[in-house]
């Protein structure tokens, strides 16, 4: 789970962390009121969402009076930014962030990353901050300094220091730039967070050390015990199918393909998917039912993933250990009389009951593609999927000769 980078700031600041002044703001009126109790002659008008690469993408506008403020805000909100990271779709800005002006005489890099493969947090900087860390380590990975940090010990000071040196931070402010390091440490451990970056972490002409900017991303398996992060969420910038799903608690990641898939087990869908591309199909979707899929279930998975426009064909396919197949058919059924599919369906159960299951499905009357092995499933999803794009071009053909 994302958070805005205002949320983000909120939190560091509590753990230690400098920023500039600054203040939220919903409308053109809003933001002009929170230029007038910030104050100074400079500010920065920033579109809050969740991508990185604002300022290229025009989200971020510095504003020398009033009405510069209020022009921006006017341009910014309900616009929609595109950044490499949104991708082509992009994401709309609801709300935004009035900063003060800084005086800024260096710019830095930080984070800290969950790193998985070595079981470490590992924490990396540059000197060369304000720019993309991928294209630095492209073009200049010398310029990038990581620190392994062992999550049973936690972050010492030693380690601290080391990275403020590779900053380029000065002696002077030596002592504040290891409190915020280790003050963005303990965020992230104490709030389970998988990401905390800093771009640029900003040295001012007064010597002070403020984050510019923030970025934090949670691990959602531990919401459970981090209430006050959970109620940081903006589902609105967030894909709407994963969220539906979520809210119904299933597993959901959107793709690119025209190949709905509904499988129970993570193992057991990344294997459909690679059988689907393997037949040379493209797959919709990635969803995990689990092992409880009972009808109720079944039909809710069958509406998230027909609401996916691009879809021309449904995949089912159900190993059944905790479940049952029978189960399974009763819900593909029930699913597919109140959904009144308009795409061919693809069914291959296997497992528990799958006897039973498949009586049910062949006495069910419903034009249901039945399979026996899963690339079976996946050449006949393939297969059906091109005999509906052959028909729509057939029908757009005809109609536009007409």
């Amino acid at each position: 789970m994302d958070i805005h980078e205002y949320q983000a700031k909120e939190i560091l600041s509590g753990y230690g962390v400098k920023i500039a002044a600054g203040g939220l703001a919903y409308s053109p009126e809003d933001a002009v009121q929170r230029a007038r109790e910030i104050g100074g002659r400079i500010w920065a008008v920033k579109a809050q969402i969740h991508s990185g690469a604002r300022g290229k993408a025009g989200g971020i506008i510095l504003c020398k009076t009033h009405d510069e403020v209020e022009a921006a805000a006017e341009a910014l909100l309900g616009k929609r930014l595109i950044t490499h990271q949104t991708g082509p779709a992009g994401k709309v800005c609801g709300r935004l962030y009035i900063e003060a002006g800084t005086d800024i005489i260096k710019e830095m890099y930080f984070c800290f990353l969950v790193d998985r493969c070595a079981e470490r947090i590992v924490m990396v900087g540059s000197a060369q901050g304000g720019m993309d860390i991928e294209e630095l380590a492209v073009t200049n990975s010398e310029a990038i300094t990581k620190i392994y940090i062992d999550p049973g010990v936690g972050l010492q000071d030693f380690q601290a220091r080391e990275m403020a040196f590779a900053l380029g931070i000065d002696a002077e402010i030596m002592s504040h730039a290891v409190k915020t390091i280790k003050g963005c440490y303990r965020a992230l451990r104490d709030l389970d967070a998988n990401m905390l970056e800093i771009n640029p972490l900003v040295m001012t002409r007064s010597g002070k050390l403020l984050a510019l900017d923030a970025k934090m991303g949670f691990d959602e398996n531990a919401l459970f015990r981090q209430t006050k992060i959970s109620e940081l969420r903006d589902k609105t910038q967030e894909e709407p199918r994963e969220t539906a799903a979520a809210d119904r608690g299933l597993s959901y990641v959107g793709l690119d393909g025209d190949i709905g898939c509904m499988i129970n087990g993570a193992g057991l869908a990344m294997a459909t998917m690679d059988m689907i591309k393997l037949a040379g199909g493209e797959p919709a979707n990635f969803l995990d039912v689990g092992g409880g899929a009972s009808a109720e279930r079944t039909e809710k998975a069958f509406r998230l993933v027909l609401a996916d426009q691009n879809v021309k064909a449904m995949l089912v396919n159900i190993f059944a250990g905790i479940n049952r197949c029978d189960w399974i058919a009763e819900g593909v059924v029930q699913a597919v009389r109140k959904i009144d599919m308009k795409v061919p369906l693809i069914v291959r159960l296997s497992g528990t009951n799958v006897e039973e299951g498949q009586r049910i499905i062949a006495e069910s009357g419903l034009p249901i593609i039945t399979a026996e092995t899963l690339a079976e499933a996946a050449e006949k999803a393939v297969q059906a999927r091109n005999e509906v794009i052959a028909s729509e071009r057939l029908k757009e053909f005809y109609g536009y000769s007409n």
